[in-house]
């Protein structure tokens, strides 16, 4: 392997694990909506069941809802930043292991020229 296609290789790597990185965060995001979804729906549900507004079946088969699909919502999204997370992890180890194949120069300090 020549060391420009080393380079444009760790270059795709690197383009990589940029964009996995943009799909965890994007997970992450998901996984606090889904959690606030999980306590609202159970905050309203419990308010619905002590009755306190006045709230009827319709909030509590609602609210029962907001709790089911947060959960699925935040399963789906756990399982997914774990995957992603382990890309990420497999593709740095390749980026390393590519950069420490290629025949790095250590360049000097030159003396400066006054223009």
């Amino acid at each position: 392997m020549t060391e420009d296609n080393a380079t444009d290789e760790i270059s795709d790597i690197e383009a990589r694990i940029e964009a996995l990185a943009e799909i965890a965060e994007r997970c992450r995001k998901y996984i606090l909506a889904s959690k606030i979804a999980i306590g609202g729906g159970a905050v309203l549900l419990l308010v619905t069941i002590l009755g306190v507004f006045g709230f009827g079946q319709t909030a509590a088969l609602g609210s029962i809802a907001l709790v089911l699909g947060g959960i699925v919502s935040l399963g789906s999204n756990v399982s997914t930043l774990r995957q992603t997370e382990s890309a990420i992890g497999a593709a740095e180890a390749l980026r390393s292991q590519l950069i420490s194949r290629i025949d790095l120069r250590v360049v000097a300090d030159a003396p400066m020229k006054l223009i």
